[in-house]
């Protein structure tokens, strides 16, 4: 179970945060598959922490023998004694903690990868509305602390916790009323510990979503810097980004303050608890009740526990801001996953009533111009879009009903005007983001006209593309692992990228990515066409894929795109009509609706809204591009 997280005056709605039994049923899960080394890596502890609980009656065996002026030889058995305790302690201590670390360091990596796999698969819209600020504060801060409590933290907890529960049963054996005495001090610590726990959870969470807030403001400033400048909005961008600023420094002070206010409380238990164990032990030894030495004993057993005590306390800091972490973290890892559409059947709703419909909805149109292009032998559609309808939240509606089929090996243009949901329609059709009605239907098929298609059912290629640090085969690779440096080459040669790439420093062993040789927008481009020809969908879908290039490299770009779809299904987004011109129909959209759908010179000389943007956008060039 999740909570929605607080929302900040930035407008966005955050990622949703889980609760306190979620989280720790979370946890219980992580350990689970590890529960052997946690059993083991805790009775090693407990052994160490019992054998370390030998030097304090040996101790006082040795004031015994003094106090009793007995020879100087008696004390060779309990100083040989302390030092063998003291190698056992330590070689055991060191074993279990050695344990306990690999344990946390195995359940943050279980965590992570949990995490990330979630993170990459949460739909665009979700994303879009929580902002990057919060989902790089989880990333980044949240896992972080997580992983400093699990390294420090958790060892020493655990070893804070068996020492003053062994500790409290040692004294107990020496004399019942040393235990009473040592528990004057529980209440104290036990208000201190409610006191601050009360405080800090609540005071942390927030803290994480200010510097949420705080990371969102200066990634849209500076992201928007050109913008900020253009519009003088520097002075307005400066003031918000102080006031988040503000808000987190605030709120680090208070949890500051509530710090300092925890140990002194800590403290005032430590002198109540000595001093009533002293009181006891003077009592005891005046009435013969115990000698010198185990008062002396009971006396360092207590004062043994401040470590123990006031560590296993003051951990509470970082466990409960590890805890506002791992809730932050655990939330999204509980996001319900995005079904995986199976090929054959619909993303949502009724597969076979999608699929008629939807050739119904095209039936009538114009059917696609005849191109000298190899198409799929299919009596089936190769996907099926019906009645789909999308909102970005209430109230914000981007696509109405949308009906659309595409023939196995037609290439489909999605154009239209900013903002008619191209985008999102595109992005429905990939599968990568769910309609909030309606069906999409892809049935399953050869990846492509040629043979050996690939296992990727549908590939994404948008404007924002990525070039991943690493070798250029090894980026190439992410699209097909087992590809060899023949398969890249002949897909860099598709998309007429081979040139540029063998006459890079090392070719295809060039480093490319952040730190590497860098790649301009075309060519990075270019370079993700070639992974989408290594993948050979069955489905290719590009939004707006060649819009990075200038006007110098769009129709470079255009070629490539081109030849990367070649015999097989595609939606393309078109940013440029020509574009639209090479495709077998084009589908046009206006505020949500698709209000048009047909080849190109029909469509341009039906003097439709079709048309009206082949005038706007034809007439804008010295000279017009011809189909």
């Amino acid at each position: 179970m999740t909570t929605d997280s607080p929302t900040p005056d930035t407008g966005a709605e955050l990622l949703p945060i889980a609760t306190p039994a979620r989280t720790r049923a979370a946890l219980r899960t992580l350990i689970r598959p590890d529960r052997g080394l946690a059993l083991t890596g805790i009775g090693i502890l407990v052994a160490a922490t019992a054998v370390g609980l030998l030097v304090q009656p040996l101790l006082g065996r040795i004031v015994d023998i003094v106090a009793d002026g007995r020879p100087a030889g008696d004390l060779t058995l309990p100083v040989v004694l302390l030092v063998a305790v003291a190698l056992v302690q330590g070689l055991t201590t060191t074993l279990g903690l050695t344990r306990i670390a690999r344990l946390g360091e195995t359940v943050l990596a279980r965590l992570r990868e949990r995490f990330v796999e979630r993170a990459l698969n949460l739909p665009a819209d979700r994303l879009e509305r929580a902002g990057a600020g919060d989902l790089t504060a989880r990333v980044t801060g949240d896992v972080a602390r997580v992983a400093e409590a699990v390294r420090s933290a958790l060892p020493e907890m655990a070893r804070s916790v068996l020492a003053i529960l062994l500790t409290l049963g040692a004294l107990a054996l020496l004399d019942v009323r040393f235990l009473l005495a040592a528990l004057l001090a529980v209440p104290v610590q036990l208000l201190t510990a409610r006191w601050y726990v009360r405080r800090a959870l609540t005071l942390y969470a927030d803290q994480r979503v200010a510097n949420g807030a705080q990371q969102q403001q200066l990634l849209e400033t500076i992201g928007g810097a050109v913008t900020v400048r253009g519009h003088r909005l520097e002075e307005q961008h400066t003031e918000r980004s102080a006031g988040r600023s503000r808000k987190a420094v605030d709120l680090t002070m208070r949890s500051v303050n509530l710090v300092l206010g925890f140990y002194g409380r800590l403290h005032i238990a430590e002198y109540i608890g000595l001093a009533a164990v002293l009181i006891a032990g003077f009592w005891l030894v005046r009435d013969g009740a115990v000698s010198i030495g185990t008062a002396t004993a009971a006396a360092l057993y207590f004062h043994s526990l401040f470590g123990p005590v006031n560590a296993a306390l003051v951990l509470l800091d970082d466990a409960q801001s590890a805890a506002a972490g791992l809730a932050r973290l655990v939330g999204v890892t509980d996001l319900a996953e995005q079904p995986e559409p199976e090929a054959g059947k619909p993303q949502a709703g009724k597969a076979e009533a999608g699929k008629a419909e939807a050739g119904k909805a095209e039936a009538g149109k114009a059917a696609p111009a005849s191109v000298p292009r190899q198409r799929i032998a299919s009596s089936e559609a190769a996907v099926a879009v019906h009645e789909v309808s999308h909102a970005y939240g209430p109230g914000r509606p981007v696509l109405h009903e949308v009906s659309l089929s595409l023939e196995p090996g037609e290439h489909v243009a999605l154009v239209g005007t900013s903002g008619a949901g191209k985008s999102t329609l595109a992005r429905i059709v990939a599968g990568v983001q769910q309609p909030t009605s309606g069906t999409v239907t892809a049935p399953a098929g050869p990846g492509s006209a040629s043979a050996g298609a690939g296992e990727h059912p549908v590939v994404l290629v948008t404007q924002e593309v990525h070039v991943f640090t690493g070798t250029l085969a090894e980026d190439l690779r992410l699209a097909r692992p087992d590809a060899t440096d023949a398969d890249l080459r002949t897909a860099l040669a598709t998309v007429h990228a081979l040139d540029w790439a063998e006459a890079l420093p090392d070719g295809l062993a060039t480093v490319v990515g952040e730190g590497g040789h860098r790649l301009d927008p075309a060519r990075a481009q270019q370079l993700a066409l070639a992974r989408l020809v290594l993948a050979d969908p069955a489905l290719a879908v590009l939004d707006e894929a060649t819009a990075e290039a200038g006007s110098a490299g769009a129709r470079v770009l255009e070629r490539s795109a081109e030849a990367a779809l070649a015999g097989r299904t595609a939606l393309v987004v078109a940013h440029r009509l020509t574009q639209a011109v090479a495709a077998d129909r084009v589908v046009v959209l206006e505020a949500g609706r698709v209000v048009e759908s047909g080849p190109h010179d029909e469509l341009r000389d039906a003097d439709g809204p079709y048309a009206a943007l082949w005038r706007a956008w034809s007439g804008s060039r010295t000279t017009a591009p011809h189909p």
